[in-house]
């Protein structure tokens, strides 16, 4: 197994354990990181925390493109799969969109039910299709975050470039 396969395969521990407690996807990654065994490599805490950051434009993306299967009726390995991987795609410019859709098939085949990998093949390179849109859509909804702090947004002072 390569060695960014088993990165991703821990970030996927790290995720669905969050998940089964509850917790934000990032939720248990302190604990990882404390316990440190087997220790958690840097790019493991990358995607934990970048599926974290992103997470509700993550969701909100995967519930757009899954056909008829809510977030809610994927088993949870599929489910934080796909978040790795549409993490992967719009956010890891290190990895090719075909290399971040093969790791999630080839975990889903591993890892979870026949019908898996198909299913993620196809929502995955659905995502790698709309990636300009979802990108600019991910950017759009962040800058409508509300700041903390009563501080100005990216709009307020009327510099905010579109592009």
């Amino acid at each position: 197994m390569a060695a960014r396969t088993k990165y991703r395969k821990r970030a996927l521990d790290i995720l669905f354990e969050s998940e089964s407690r509850g917790l934000a996807a990032d939720g248990t990654l302190a604990d990882r990181l404390e316990v440190n065994d087997p220790p958690v490599n840097p790019y493991t805490v990358g995607l934990v925390e970048g599926v974290a950051a992103h997470a509700a434009q993550i969701d909100a993306l995967l519930e757009e493109h899954s056909h008829a299967w809510s977030l809610d009726r994927m088993p949870a390995v599929d489910r934080n799969l796909l978040r790795i991987g549409v993490y992967e795609i719009l956010w890891a410019e290190d990895v090719p969109d075909p290399v971040a859709i093969s790791e999630a098939v080839e975990l889903a085949r591993e890892l979870s039910t026949d019908e898996s990998p198909k299913f993620i093949n196809g929502l995955l390179s659905k995502v790698a299709e709309v990636k300009p849109q979802a990108l600019r859509a991910a950017e759009q909804a962040s800058a409508e975050e509300p700041v903390a702090d009563g501080a100005a947004g990216p709009d307020a002072a009327g510099d905010r470039e579109d592009g």
